[in-house]
């Protein structure tokens, strides 16, 4: 048997009534992965769906999603991970071209496949909000290796979908997530990742994953506390001066409207 060379680590918590539907989507991929699970919030109900799928459950004590992100990862074994959302769906075929993206382009160290949004079971991929983040991370891709040109595309914005994200551990010696942030720690992986590491972001330009859209998932609570917006206005102040970062946050806001449509 080929050795899996991947790792599906799912971050659960508290009682998902979608748990079980992502798992069903990592357990039905067209190629051998391994699939894990990470808690801090250990419980009979992760344990018991992971029991049931033959999924290992780990846990460390947590402190935050930044924690529970590094924490997670320190179980892979594999040289290639992916951080499922346990509300999220991946289609079957997600392991299987991120993988040939990363076997094409072994300096890569992420490769981003596009989404579509999951909102009350139906499937939306061409929100206003897609189409945008479509177009920002084609345009990366021109150059792909470039730090300047992937912070350039950046500096307007996470178009970067966390869900849809898979590292390659061996070109990211020592990263972390930044644990003092509660929504845009992806966002400022990505700045952190594209400005100190060597190496191509990669972007499948198909929809491999659902990401959920719903009113109890942690995106929509940190815009509903006001904390997301203070992040957003935190990052645009890495690439840009005061009075342009101010600007873009108006325009920026009214994209957090999609999560409660």
């Amino acid at each position: 048997m080929e050795e899996k060379k991947h790792t599906f680590v799912i971050c659960a918590y508290g009682k998902s009534q979608f748990l079980e539907e992502c798992v069903k989507s990592l357990k039905k991929q067209t190629v051998q992965t391994n699939v894990i699970c990470y808690t801090s919030t250990p419980s009979d109900y992760i344990n018991d769906i992971c029991l049931k799928y033959n999924i290992p459950v780990f846990t460390k004590q947590g402190g935050g999603i930044g924690k529970d992100w590094n924490n997670a990862l320190s179980f892979v074994k594999t040289q290639y991970v992916t951080i499922a959302h346990q509300d999220d769906i991946y289609l079957p075929d997600f392991v299987e071209k991120t993988m040939d993206a990363f076997n094409k382009q072994s300096d890569s160290t992420i490769v981003i496949t596009d989404y579509a949004e999951y909102r009350d079971g139906n499937v939306e991929a061409k929100t206003t909000n897609l189409k945008i983040k479509r177009l920002m991370l084609n345009v990366l891709n021109i150059f792909p290796k470039s730090k300047f040109w992937r912070n350039r595309v950046l500096s307007f914005g996470n178009a970067i979908s966390c869900p849809s994200v898979s590292y390659n551990r061996l070109n990211l010696s020592d990263f972390k997530f930044k644990e003092n942030f509660r929504t845009n720690l992806d966002w400022y992986a990505w700045y952190d990742i594209s400005s100190h590491y060597n190496g191509s972001f990669r972007f499948i330009n198909e929809v491999l994953m659902y990401h959920r859209i719903h009113g109890e998932s942690e995106t929509s609570a940190t815009i509903s506390e006001n904390i997301r917006s203070k992040e957003d206005l935190e990052m645009f102040k890495l690439f840009w001066p005061d009075f342009i970062a101010n600007m873009l946050m108006k325009f920026y806001e009214k994209s957090q409207k999609s999560n409660f449509k």
